[in-house]
């Protein structure tokens, strides 16, 4: 799985590293039993330091995505598809009203927005 880390944002970049890896569980992308890159390994791939790992995987463990097996490092947990999924939704929804908030500011009418999502959900 690629992870990419944007400099530019409001995320923070462990946030991030969480996020593109929920996605990656939920997605079946990542698979539950399956070994997540080491600590030490991530952090050198994404060109972070090893804390900011260390913390992205202490929070997949808070929320039961991961497990630590000691000397053997994090592995990916059986996960309820539909709490994980539930859980996603709710973190979008907080982000797009940020969004729409700044767009509102900016003087975007509700129209220009929606042509706005359009056009770029089209680039994908």
């Amino acid at each position: 799985m690629k992870i990419v880390i944007k400099s530019q944002g409001t995320m923070a970049i462990y946030e991030q590293i969480v996020n593109q890896l929920k996605n990656g569980i939920i997605s079946g992308e990542l698979k539950p039993g399956e070994a997540m890159p080491s600590i030490r390994r991530l952090a050198s791939d994404l060109e972070v330091s090893v804390i900011t790992t260390k913390r992205a995987y202490e929070e997949l463990e808070k929320e039961g995505l991961v497990r630590s097996v000691s000397g053997k490092g994090f592995y990916v947990c059986e996960a309820n598809q539909d709490y994980l999924r539930e859980k996603q939704l709710i973190m979008l929804e907080k982000r797009m009203k940020e969004v729409l908030g700044e767009c509102r500011q900016a003087g975007l009418t509700q129209e220009e927005v929606v042509e706005m999502v359009q056009v770029l959900y089209g680039r994908e």
